[in-house]
């Protein structure tokens, strides 16, 4: 019987113009003039790559987030930079981030195959259902379409764009010159379907691509985004301050998948981290405190607002949280909100401490050392059950993302626990995942709601 490999980390790259911290933009070693710089994307796109990164991450979402007068706010649409940087790379996978709460399964799914074809096979979709007023208002509405009602349209329009790909069998294309046939239309077909938020006749108009569809991403961490997550999701990005909370997490959200006929293999899970690299543990803390001493309070105390449903911006920096209201009654990201509070609470953070611990990460982890400690963190996580790998989010870019690649991959490396070469090609390949098999012609709509996609 041949021996099962050993289990290996994944390491995906969150590209975010300046870097992760919010100060960033003002540090001497970045470049917030270039975030519309296609080329800057490319280096770092290769960066990663250069460190044999599963895939890089774009996040997005269909407003301005924050304030733009105090930070480097703003940039490219994802897939269209993805499509740009699929030409500038080999190996590494793309993931964007595209809402379903304002856009329709057609034109997502043609884009995202289109992106698989164009990339040979490394498209990933980070699935979310927008999170605030100021998206809403760009679409038309005055308010945001309430939380589990987001879920419920997330769901059908899942179920559709994964019909759409499977409109198109594997060999429908024929290429027949001499009898004039291009494809056989017997497989190619319609989903006809109907249902509460959608109704899509299809086929789709892009042949099936190389990975049969993208890779299923999903960052939401709620009661509603956990089970969406059981059923669709492929890979999880979420976000833990303890190793014990994401030990809960990952035996929580792995125990879903069962009833929905999923192996709890075939869901990566990986955590934010932040890490701030020095040689010395030392200089590690100067740079962190560096940067926290760049942030503008304004900034951090309205994005907190933000967070927590909560208007702090006139409150002492000094002083407490105020009294807030219950995750129940939070109509945005429900997780992050439940994540934040309890580490005011846990730890007695006055306003402004909150706002340092938050700087780095918005909620996700931080953690300040030298690469070895780094790699002793990632490490612990990995083997204790509490992460498949992790969405890797440096403070500043370029330099942070060189000193991770540089300094802790070959670490990662040597401890067997990271690739040294690229054994596959498309983004599934990396993550051990298969390639699905079109479904048999059916509607979307008569998919059962317990059975997988």
């Amino acid at each position: 019987m041949p021996a099962t490999p050993p289990r290996r980390l994944h390491l995906n790259a969150f590209l975010m113009n300046a870097g992760h911290h919010d100060a960033a933009w003002r540090h001497p070693a970045t470049t917030p003039e270039r975030v519309t710089d296609l080329q800057y994307f490319q280096e770092l796109a290769r960066t990663a790559e250069r460190g044999l990164l599963d895939s890089v991450f774009l996040a997005d979402g269909l407003a301005l987030w924050g304030n733009v007068r105090y930070n480097a706010l703003g940039g490219f649409e994802p897939l269209t930079l993805l499509s740009a940087l699929a030409t500038a790379t080999e190996r590494i996978g793309l993931i964007a981030t595209v809402s379903t709460t304002f856009n329709e399964p057609f034109l997502t799914a043609r884009a995202f195959a289109s992106l698989d074809h164009l990339s040979g096979g490394r498209a990933g979709w980070n699935i979310v259902t927008s999170g605030t007023v100021d998206e809403a208002r760009n679409f038309g509405r005055d308010e945001h379409l309430e939380h589990g009602l987001r879920y419920d349209r997330a769901r059908e329009f899942v179920d559709v764009a994964v019909a759409l790909w499977d409109s198109w069998d594997d060999d429908a294309i024929v290429l027949d010159r001499e009898r004039g046939i291009y494809a056989d239309t017997a497989k190619v077909r319609p989903i006809d379907h109907r249902g509460t938020h959608f109704a899509v006749r299809g086929p789709l108009n892009v042949p099936r691509s190389p990975q049969g569809r993208p890779l299923l991403v999903q960052a939401g961490s709620s009661e509603d985004g956990k089970e969406f997550a059981a059923r669709y999701a492929e890979a999880v990005f979420t976000a833990q301050q303890t190793l014990a909370d994401a030990q809960t997490f990952y035996k929580d959200l792995k125990s879903r998948t069962a009833r929905y006929g999923r192996a709890a293999d075939e869901v990566k899970i990986l955590p934010g981290i932040c890490p701030v690299i020095g040689s010395t543990e030392a200089e590690a803390r100067a740079l962190e405190q560096e940067l926290t001493d760049l942030q503008v309070p304004e900034y951090g105390l309205a994005q907190l607002s933000g967070m927590l449903g909560t208007d702090v911006t006139g409150l002492p920096l000094d002083g407490p949280l105020p009294e807030l209201p219950d995750e129940r009654d939070i109509n945005g990201n429900r997780s992050r909100f439940t994540l934040v509070a309890e580490l005011a609470r846990r730890e007695g953070l006055t306003l402004r401490q909150l706002i340092a611990r938050l700087g780095g990460g918005r909620g996700h982890r931080v953690v300040a050392g030298t690469a070895e400690q780094i790699a002793d963190q990632l490490q612990e996580w990995f083997t204790q059950g509490a992460a498949d790998g992790f969405n890797i989010m440096p403070p500043y870019f370029p330099g942070g993302l060189d000193h991770f690649v540089d300094q802790v991959v070959p670490l990662l490396q040597a401890r067997g626990l990271f690739r040294t070469e690229y054994t596959g090609r498309t983004l599934r390949e990396h993550y051990g995942l298969p390639r699905p098999a079109a479904r048999a012609a059916r509607p979307a709509s008569a998919v059962p709601a317990g059975e997988p996609v």
